[in-house]
């Protein structure tokens, strides 16, 4: 029999702060250090664009955070973007937490099972209210809302069209404006 230990996320930070995790591309999840592989370059290019986008749409309205770490009860993952509640300033002594999340993204081309399933089931627990996954493979976003317990009671896959976030209904998000340039 195998046990692994849990890492707590002041753990975590007191491994960044010793450097020992300097030269590792990881992120907390549950507990655990997971390993993310290199970012490849159409993956770098969509977060970009799509993180452009997003800004000139929530300008004073959300912050944009583009590969940022978020701090959950036993998680610190990077998500891709995450639109959280402004002031970008109110984050200057600690990433934001589930109640600052208006919703997640994650650029998905190597790690489509990683971030539909344990991530998934991690913001839903935390209470992320909506979570997007940008599958690169298909050309389609997987929309999650409604956190219960760990997983969500609404779930939409979306190729085409607009797509309001619950926050803010009044928001038009094009889902070609991901794919345009592939």
């Amino acid at each position: 029999m195998k046990t692994l230990v849990k890492w707590t996320v002041s753990d975590y930070h007191r491994l960044i702060e010793t450097g020992i995790l300097s030269s590792r591309q990881v992120e907390l999840l549950q507990g655990e250090l997971v390993e993310m592989p290199p970012e490849g370059p159409i993956h770098s290019y969509v977060t970009e664009g799509g993180v452009h986008y997003l800004r000139s749409l929530f300008q004073g309205l959300a912050v944009v955070r583009e590969a940022h770490p978020i701090t959950l009860a036993d998680s610190e993952p990077q998500p891709d973007v995450a639109i959280v509640q402004s002031p970008r300033q109110r984050y200057l002594q600690h990433h934001p937490y589930p109640q600052d999340i208006f919703w997640l993204i994650e650029i998905s081309q190597s790690t489509l099972d990683y971030d539909l399933n344990d991530k998934r089931k991690t913001y839903a627990l935390a209470g992320i209210p909506e979570y997007w996954v940008v599958n690169l493979k298909a050309n389609q976003i997987h929309v999650f809302r409604q956190h219960h317990d760990a997983d969500y009671l609404e779930s939409l896959v979306i190729n085409q069209g607009i797509i309001s976030p619950q926050a803010f209904p009044t928001i038009e998000v094009s889902i070609n404006r991901f794919f345009a340039d592939l």
